[in-house]
């Protein structure tokens, strides 16, 4: 595991001044490992060791990268502040000393190097992007890792100010030397006796404001002229609260006037460094330093990640980033608010762990949904599935979900992708299917519909311990007669009559549909020629005992009927169907308003 020296025995003002930007230092690393997608994202500084890690967001690699920028440096080519390469392998640079190349499990493909500089150009410290893919930045990307390395680089000459100021307490601070050392890094030297109101400047500050070293007066009362007037209060508070020893040091970001009457954006630190018996302060030394294009740069990155939240949390649907670990835990490390109309939670409900939305699945889906994840996560294939939710507000709802995975270093998987509301859409499929199973004036099964399910069926009972389902073929009686006596319209209400007469007397398991005009058909699982023969009474009593009617008349309706049952030894349900067919056919040659059962040698009359 990579170490940093910040953490370990006895420090310098330069280690303590980088582990106190560390804090700021790690949630650049993190915006930026959101913001560019990748596996790893490490910021070091600069030492006279080389380099150390300061702030890490990702798995942290076994060693540091190599410092190609240094090499740069010491070859002379200091304009070289940007280092991306595609795909490191086979890139002679990346290469250990002893000539072998890492495996490719051990080190990254895609690298990205951006120095960290100080206001002087120095370089000071590194910002890596690291992916386990090999992958290209255009030049928008490269603009934007750019001003991450300045947010990091701000961060560090903050700290290194307030560490600056912090040890004035243990020493008189020598302004001339001091601001020689400072000028080159834009900041600037006061020190102010508190009791008689004066403050004197040193040159660099009076110089990062346009002023020359006469320009200033040394009273306090000038110096607040020069504060923007909405930052007035909060510059005076905040010193006030030094004074008072309500805080350890005064800090402050605040506007200033520059000679040519322009502002500037200034990070003040200082600390009072004597008080008399009763805790007054009486001095107070501190530093200044121009923060305007960091300010600048800082406001520019923050518009760019407002957009893409902003665009993200336009989308009508749910962007996430989801993270499975080795161990199984699983937790979205993004979600736009989208996830408020998808799921009816919010982004902090699943930060911390994916048992929420887990939990809204619909019971009958929670196995697939699972085992996608699991398929994906094992092949690194795209992930997509269509699933119901079960929703406290919006009830029962269909999602379909889409994302890529990809393999951290840690082992885990990471996919990014989008969740869209599927409810309409898998209603009209629901519709478009009926339209093409169900018989629209029956709204029984039609004869393509019944055959699959029939079909089905006799693959059951060849599995079955129960190996018997009864087959029924119903026609109904003198049907052309009743059309042309009175009108196809007449004879559409008498199909739909019988329909509901036979969906009545039908079980939930039994299957029943309209195969022809005045034709229908029913498979009756698990049951018996006796079963079949009992049902086609109880259907016949209830057409004779409900006749449709029409007006002021009662229209009279009787059917025949033929009966044999699945087979386990039939190619197809169309044998049974047939030898039903062949039943029917005696029923009617007896006279109809008959119930027959196919025999083999010969037909017998019920």
């Amino acid at each position: 595991m990579l170490t940093t020296d910040f953490d370990n025995g006895a420090i310098g003002t330069a280690g303590r001044s980088a582990r106190d930007a560390r804090p700021e230092c790690e949630t650049v690393a993190r915006l930026a490992r959101t913001h560019f997608g990748v596996s790893t994202v490490l910021i070091t500084v600069s030492s006279s060791s080389g380099q150390e890690l300061l702030a890490v967001a990702g798995m942290a690699p076994a060693t540091l990268p190599p410092a190609l920028l240094a090499a740069c440096a010491a070859a002379g080519k200091r304009h070289e502040t940007l280092i991306v390469v595609d795909d490191i392998r086979g890139d002679p640079r990346f290469v250990n000393e002893d000539g072998a190349g890492t495996s490719p499990e051990s080190r990254p493909h895609f690298f990205a190097a951006c120095a960290l500089t100080d206001s002087g150009g120095q370089q000071i410290g590194t910002l890596y992007l690291l992916d386990a893919s090999p992958r290209r930045l255009d030049e928008t990307q490269r603009s934007t890792l750019r001003d991450f390395a300045s947010l990091a680089a701000y961060a560090l000459a903050r700290a290194q100010a307030q560490a600056q100021a912090q040890s004035a307490d243990s020493f008189e601070v020598d302004s001339n030397l001091v601001s020689l050392a400072l000028t080159g890094s834009g900041t600037g030297l006061w020190d102010r006796n508190v009791t008689t109101g004066e403050v004197h400047y040193s040159p660099a500050w009076a110089a990062m404001l346009g002023y020359g070293p006469n320009d200033l007066s040394n009273r306090i009362e000038d110096a607040y002229l020069r504060l923007h007037p909405d930052d007035l209060a909060h510059v005076q508070a905040t010193m006030k609260a030094h004074f008072d020893n309500r805080t350890d040091s005064y800090a402050v970001e605040h506007r200033i006037r520059c000679k040519d009457g322009s502002y500037k954006w200034i990070c003040s630190r200082g600390k009072v460094v004597s008080r008399d018996r009763d805790g007054r302060a009486l001095r107070m030394v501190g530093t200044t330093t121009d923060i305007t294009a960091l300010r600048e740069t800082s406001q520019e990155l923050q518009h760019t990640i407002d957009l893409i939240t902003n665009l993200t949390n336009e989308v009508p649907g749910l962007v996430f980033e989801y993270r499975l670990t080795l161990d199984g835990r699983a937790t979205v490390t993004y979600a736009s608010e989208g996830i408020k109309d998808i799921y009816e939670l919010t982004p902090e409900d699943v930060t911390r762990s994916a048992d929420a939305i887990e939990a809204r699945i619909d019971p009958r889906d929670v196995a697939a949904y699972r085992y996608s994840l699991q398929q994906s996560a094992a092949n690194l294939t795209p992930w997509h599935l269509e699933y119901r939710v079960t929703l406290p507000h919006q009830g029962t709802c269909w999602r379909q979900g889409d994302a890529r995975p990809q393999r951290l270093p840690d082992g885990s998987t990471l996919w990014h992708g989008f969740i869209t509301d599927a409810t309409d859409r898998k209603r009209i499929e629901a519709d478009l299917n009926e339209l093409a199973t169900i018989d629209h004036l029956t709204q029984l099964p039609n004869r393509r519909h019944f055959t699959l399910r029939s079909e089905a069926e006799l693959m059951r009972i060849r599995t079955a311990d129960i190996k018997q389902a009864a087959v029924l073929m119903l026609d109904l009686d003198h049907f052309k007669v009743l059309n042309d006596r009175w009108g196809h319209a007449l004879g559409d209400r008498a199909l739909s009559h019988f329909a509901a007469l036979l969906r009545a007397e039908s079980r939930a398991g039994d299957i029943v549909g309209r195969i022809g005009g005045e034709e229908f058909a029913a498979v009756l699982p698990d049951a018996t020629i006796d079963d079949a023969v009992a049902f086609a009474r109880r259907v016949q009593r209830r057409i004779d005992e409900a006749p449709l009617v029409e007006g002021a008349r009662q229209v009279a309706m009787t059917v025949s009927i033929g009966i044999d049952s699945l087979r386990a030894t039939d190619v197809g349900a169309y044998q049974a169907l047939s030898r039903c067919d062949k039943a029917l056919y005696v029923a009617k040659e007896r006279g109809r308003n008959r119930i027959e059962v196919y025999e083999e040698e010969s037909m017998g009359a019920d």
